[in-house]
């Protein structure tokens, strides 16, 4: 591509590139959310406990913290980049902080150590992937291996449950635990907080994903890697910081847990990986780079924790449930590739 032709593609208004993602939103998740309108017809008709306000609180908390991980991992697909190993990330932080936490360090310095191993595992997956050169799928496959087997050896390969009497055991419960009270709206029942975590975390990596230049160089070099080159822009930093933001993110997701559970294991997070992918998938991001929304992560993951919701109080088993998220997530990304073919992802990139 000339560089004239990369300077324009990549020199647009942040006006221009938010209309061209509303265009894309709408085009690809309008069918995901009719989806969702159905399913919640049926499952509420089968059964009439599903559109309930308990029900419904519990779901959003169930797809709270696997969402917290999507997010960060949105921005890692769409710098084009993949990472396997956040659910890894997810367990070794969390039992770095317990096992700090329970051997004496003080509650606030174990939790930003715990953050820590998240953006250190992050930052590493992308040196090996921008400077060694190693393609993210493999580096982050093998940093998943090499991250579950530290969680294990320091772990002793056993799990941990805190007592009560530790400093600062009440702040650790309320961590993942509270309920936000909603007495005011005369319900019996408060919000968790890990909704509250959930909201706060989608408007920060919203707005910088759809708000600042910083989201929209991000596309453009996950859209048209060579024409980024060729607009010097900042490609190497850019990876480095979406990597350790999604470290960050699972780390934060497998705290919360853990404050929420009162306990960890050293294989938390092993069943992670594959939901976070389905959820961003589903919303609407593409395997290529280049394509991604927060919104479309949050009802990607949604749609899936719908399924799961709906199926179980249906009596379905849990594998039947994976049946169905498998093939969910096979035609997300069949459709994905469909519409990439059809000329729907970089040529609406590059208008």
């Amino acid at each position: 591509m000339p560089p004239e032709g990369a300077r324009r593609i990549l020199g647009k208004r942040p006006a221009d590139w938010l209309s061209v993602l509303r265009g894309i939103f709408l085009r690809r998740l309008s069918g995901l959310i009719a989806a969702i309108a159905v399913t919640m017809i049926v499952f509420t008709a089968i059964n009439g406990f599903f559109l309930t306000p308990v029900n419904l609180i519990g779901l959003l908390r169930s797809m709270s913290t696997f969402t917290i991980v999507a997010f960060g991992e949105t921005l890692v697909l769409v710098s084009g980049e993949l990472d396997l190993s956040v659910g890894a990330t997810y367990g070794l932080a969390a039992m770095s902080f317990g096992l700090l936490w329970m051997h004496g360090t003080p509650l606030v310095v174990a939790l930003a150590a715990g953050l820590l191993v998240g953006v250190v595992i992050g930052v590493v997956n992308a040196w090996i992937t921008t400077v060694v050169r190693v393609p993210s799928f493999i580096t982050t496959l093998g940093m998943l291996s090499l991250v579950q087997g530290v969680s294990f050896l320091i772990s002793n390969s056993q799990s941990i449950n805190p007592p009560s009497r530790l400093p600062g055991f009440p702040v650790f419960e309320a961590l993942g635990g509270l309920e936000l009270p909603l007495g005011g709206l005369g319900l019996s029942f408060g919000i968790p907080i890990q909704i509250a975590w959930l909201a706060a975390v989608a408007a920060i990596i919203g707005f910088l994903l759809h708000g600042t230049l910083f989201g929209f160089r991000l596309a453009a070099i996950g859209g048209n890697l060579q024409a980024a080159r060729v607009a010097a822009l900042p490609i190497r930093r850019y990876k480095f910081w979406v990597f350790a933001i999604a470290g960050a993110c699972a780390a934060l997701a497998g705290i919360l847990d853990f404050s929420f559970i009162g306990s960890t294991t050293p294989n938390a997070g092993t069943n992670l990986t594959f939901p976070v992918f389905a959820a961003v998938i589903i919303g609407g991001a593409s395997l290529s780079g280049g394509r991604g929304t927060v919104l479309g992560t949050l009802i990607g993951a949604f749609f899936l924790s719908l399924l799961s919701n709906g199926l179980s109080l249906l009596g379905v088993g849990a594998f039947a449930q994976l049946i169905f998220v498998g093939l969910v997530t096979i035609g997300a990304v069949a459709l994905d590739r469909w519409t990439t073919a059809w000329g729907g992802q970089t040529q609406s990139l590059q208008l």
